[in-house]
């Protein structure tokens, strides 16, 4: 089993309901939950848009490749109503699930990039992340997720 951080957002519809389908939907399909952070009201990212944001980020224990989750999660997205995901260009979503790290796994593909490359530059991953590892060393800066935290908000 390893573990994934995956981090949940929201900005359309019934937000909580969005961030509660999608986690149940993941537990069911792709493994245990062991924690989750706390649920974050944030302004978009990226983009203009009058909808504010609610994430989250949890700890999966799964038995999924790193790929396959990512399948799962696109798959997912596409069941509760997302027709695209961003690519280059952020527009309001019902439901956005990103796999932010799979244990220590670093991988540069044309699909998947772990851990994901702009977790550390978002306050609304770094924050639900820290709450739940606080500890858990970044596995290409190789300090823990606290002091990216701390260096971020110095910025």
């Amino acid at each position: 089993m390893a573990r994934a951080y995956i981090a949940l957002g929201t900005n359309i519809g019934n937000k909580r309901g969005n961030i509660e389908t999608a986690s149940a939907l993941l537990s069911q399909r792709a493994g245990h939950i062991v924690a989750f952070s706390g649920l974050y009201e944030t302004e978009p990212w990226g983009f203009r848009s009058p909808n504010m944001f609610l994430n989250l980020v949890l700890a999966l224990e799964t038995p999924e490749f790193p790929d396959d989750l990512l399948r799962l999660s696109l798959s997912i997205e596409k069941e509760m109503g997302r027709t695209e995901k961003s690519s280059g260009e952020y527009k309001d979503r019902i439901i956005d699930i990103d796999l932010l790290m799979y244990d220590n796994l670093v991988l540069d593909t044309p699909m998947l990039k772990l851990p994901h490359p702009l977790m550390t530059e978002r306050l609304f991953v770094m924050e639900p992340l820290v709450e739940i590892a606080p500890d858990v060393i970044h596995p290409v800066l190789h300090i823990p997720m606290k002091e990216i935290l701390e260096r971020l908000k110095r910025r």
